[in-house]
């Protein structure tokens, strides 16, 4: 006996639903996290510094660079029509300001779009879509994970089997996006039930090519933790030595609440995690929730910024196509 398939209405409930739960809960666990730390919070100098305009300045920078490398994937497994640099960094910001969709429908669809206006296939642009977000997932959690436990000391995670096994759980879709073969084979099951159609071999990357972009990927993310680096170094002193944990917490965090697909943008989730990383490494209560808030301010900002940078984009575009 079958099932009874949700309506598309239906579907849309619980997905709203979803989201509505988790929100609740993180604001419930920072709401607890505020109360119970207020006057140290009250205590923070939170006044204007010129760091918070570098951490946004570095936050913005790093959409188009994905955008970069996001259209050398594009350049090359299409057969025919090529993406142009500022074109690839342009359709690539105009969909990073659609992430507030969740579960990033519309950021795929307008890079879909795009394509098609270009002539390119809809399943080759779907591939690179998932390449592009299969190396940022990979590029943030295992070196992430490596740091914060080199940093802190595996014993502060002892309790929690599931976070000791992160980078092995991590290493399985490593190996299968580095083999071909696998990962062609692995998308066309998905092919079968999602896109109903065929995927061709040629739509997939080499392996020496997943590892290039896999290593290139990495750029923007270091570029994300710099950002947060620089935003703690104007709320509190950090040691050199906890620089590369820092940053690897705002990346790890980043990387988790993209795979909250419920949440539009990863909201609360990211912040959680911060708070919780950072934590691990002793940092007082009230300056890790402080630092996780400050941290999504600041990128909102940025992505302010993204929209800028993206509206030159198209000035330019329009002037000059070539």
């Amino acid at each position: 006996m079958t099932r009874p398939k949700l309506s598309p209405g239906g579907r849309k409930a619980i997905r709203w639903v979803g989201t509505a739960i988790i929100l609740v809960a993180v604001g419930y666990l920072f709401y607890r996290a505020l109360s119970d730390n207020w006057e140290q919070v009250q205590e923070q100098d939170l006044g204007f510094s010129w760091l918070y305009v570098l951490a946004t300045v570095i936050f913005a920078l790093a959409v188009p660079v994905s955008g970069l490398l996001w259209g050398q994937i594009v350049n090359r497994l299409s057969p025919g029509p090529r993406a142009g640099v500022r074109e690839a960094m342009a359709v690539h910001s105009a969909s990073w300001l659609l992430k507030y969709i969740p579960g990033q429908v519309g950021s795929l669809v307008n890079k879909v779009v795009w394509g098609q206006k270009k002539g390119l296939s809809r399943t080759l642009i779907i591939i690179t879509f998932i390449y592009e977000n299969v190396f940022l997932q990979l590029a943030s959690i295992i070196p992430s994970v490596v740091i914060i436990l080199l940093t802190v000391g595996v014993v502060v995670f002892e309790g929690n089997p599931v976070t000791l096994l992160l980078p092995v759980l991590a290493l399985i879709p490593l190996v299968v996006v580095l083999d071909r073969r696998i990962f062609h084979w692995f998308m066309a099951l998905a092919s079968k039930r999602i896109l109903k159609q065929p995927l061709p071999e040629e739509y997939f990357l080499r392996t020496k090519y997943t590892a290039l972009y896999l290593a290139e990927f990495v750029i923007p993310r270091v570029m994300n933790g710099a950002g947060f680096v620089v935003i703690a170094a104007a709320v509190m002193d950090v040691p050199p030595s906890l620089w590369l944990y820092f940053g690897a917490a705002y990346v790890l965090a980043g990387a988790i609440g993209i795979l909250a697909v419920f949440v539009p943008s990863g909201l609360g989730v990211r912040e959680a995690v911060i708070a919780a990383v950072l934590l691990a490494a002793g940092v007082e209560p009230a300056q890790a929730v402080i630092l996780a808030l400050l941290s999504r301010l600041i990128s909102t900002i940025g992505d302010a910024l993204v929209a800028l940078i993206y509206g030159g984009l198209r000035l330019s575009l329009a002037k000059d196509p070539s």
